[in-house]
C-alpha cells in the first residue's frame, strides 16, 4: 500500500447488530484500526433507501449502532466514527456524481435485483435505491482512501466506484480522485440459528446487546445435524449448524473433544449447546460491559468529534471539486 493508509467503511443503522455483523465485518475493523487511518461512518442516508416510508426509525437506531461498535471494541481514539448526514458534503458530491453516471451502470449492478428480491415487502422502485451506488461512491471518494475493506460480493460495487472516479477525472481533466483498491476481508460467516443466512428479518440472530437469559432459549432451540435423531446417532460437525459458532468462540483446545464427541455419539447436542452457551457468555460479557458504559452522552461526544474531523477533510475535497468543475462561485 502507498503512504496513504486511509481506510473507509460504514454500516446502515437499521437495528441492533448481531454476531454475523461482528465476525463478518467488525472483527476486521478492529484489526484495521490498529494499523490504518480508519474512517467508519453511520450510513443513515443509505438507510433511507429502504426505510424511506418511516425514516424516524433511523434516528432511533443511530445511537444503538455506535454503542454496538464501541461495545465490540472500536476505539474513538484510534479511528474516526462519524454520521453521514452530519457531513453535508456527502450529499453535494453525490449530486455531482449523479450528473455523470450513466443509467446503464446502475441497472447492471448485480445486487440491485438481488436486494429487491429479498425485500419484497418494500417498494424499492425508487431513484434513491437505484442510485445508491452513486451515493456510496461519494461516501468513499470524498475521503480519497487508499483502500476499502470489502467482501467478494461487494467487489462489483467498488469497481463502480472506480469507474465513477475515472469518469469524473476524465471529464474534468484532473486526477483529483484516486481509485481505491479493494481490501478483501476474510470470510467468517455465521449461519443463522435455523441454518439460513443470519438476518434480523428472519429472526434467527443473536444480537450483540442481547442478555444471556434471552440467548439461552435461542441456543437450546438451534438447528443441529439433522441426521442425529437420537443421542446415540453419530453426527458430523462439518454439517452441523452449531459447529461454526464453536470455531469462532470456543477455546480451540476444546474443539477436538467436541468433534470426537459428536462423531462417536458420546456427546449429545444438548452437551454441545451447553458448551456453546458458556463460550457465548465469555465472549459477550465484556461487550455488554463496554456497551453499558457507553451512555447517550458519550455517543454524542464521539459523533461530534468524529463529524468535525470528517467534515474538515470533506470540505477540502469539495473545494477541489468546485474548482475543477468551475463551480467555485
Amino acid at each position: 500500500m502507498s503512504e496513504n493508509k486511509r481506510i473507509l467503511s460504514g454500516m446502515r443503522p437499521t437495528g441492533p447488530l448481531h454476531l454475523g455483523h461482528y465476525f463478518g465485518v467488525i472483527a476486521n475493523w478492529l484489526k484495521l484500526q490498529e494499523e490504518y487511518d480508519c474512517y467508519f461512518f453511520v450510513a443513515d442516508w443509505h438507510a433511507m433507501t429502504s426505510e424511506y416510508a418511516n425514516p424516524t426509525k433511523i434516528k432511533e437506531f443511530v445511537p444503538g449502532l455506535v454503542k454496538d461498535w464501541v461495545a465490540a471494541g472500536l476505539d474513538p481514539e484510534k479511528c474516526v466514527i462519524f454520521q453521514q448526514s452530519m457531513v453535508k458534503e456527502h450529499a453535494e458530491l453525490y449530486l455531482y456524481f449523479s450528473m455523470i453516471t450513466p443509467l446503464g451502470w446502475l441497472e447492471r449492478n448485480p445486487t440491485y435485483k438481488e436486494i429487491k428480491g429479498e425485500l419484497t415487502q418494500k417498494d424499492l422502485n425508487t431513484h434513491g435505491f437505484l442510485g445508491y451506488p452513486v451515493l456510496q461512491a461519494a461516501d468513499i471518494l470524498l475521503y480519497k482512501p487508499a483502500a476499502v475493506p470489502v467482501g467478494k460480493d461487494q467487489l462489483p460495487h467498488l469497481e463502480l466506484n472506480r469507474e465513477i472516479a475515472r469518469r469524473f477525472n476524465h471529464l474534468n481533466g484532473t486526477e483529483l480522485f484516486p481509485e481505491p483498491a479493494d481490501m478483501l476481508t476474510e470470510e467468517a460467516k455465521l449461519p443463522g440459528l435455523d441454518g439460513r443466512k443470519m438476518s434480523k428479518s428472519y429472526g434467527n440472530s443473536i444480537m450483540l446487546s442481547e442478555p444471556m437469559d434471552e440467548i439461552v432459549p435461542k441456543v437450546r432451540g438451534m438447528k443441529t445435524d439433522e441426521n442425529r435423531l437420537r443421542k446415540s446417532d453419530p453426527g458430523d460437525p462439518d454439517i452441523c449448524n452449531l459447529y461454526p459458532y464453536h470455531k469462532l468462540m470456543t477455546d480451540p483446545a476444546k474443539l477436538p473433544e467436541i468433534q470426537e464427541g459428536c462423531r462417536n455419539a458420546s456427546w449429545g447436542c444438548v452437551d454441545c449447546k451447553k458448551v456453546l452457551l458458556e463460550s457465548l457468555e465469555r465472549f459477550l460479557t465484556p461487550l455488554h460491559e463496554r456497551r453499558a458504559a457507553c451512555t447517550d452522552e458519550r455517543v454524542q461526544e464521539i459523533l461530534e468529534a468524529g463529524n468535525a474531523k470528517a467534515r474538515t477533510f470533506a470540505e477540502q475535497t469539495m473545494a477541489e471539486v468546485r474548482k475543477v468543475t468551475g463551480f467555485d462561485f
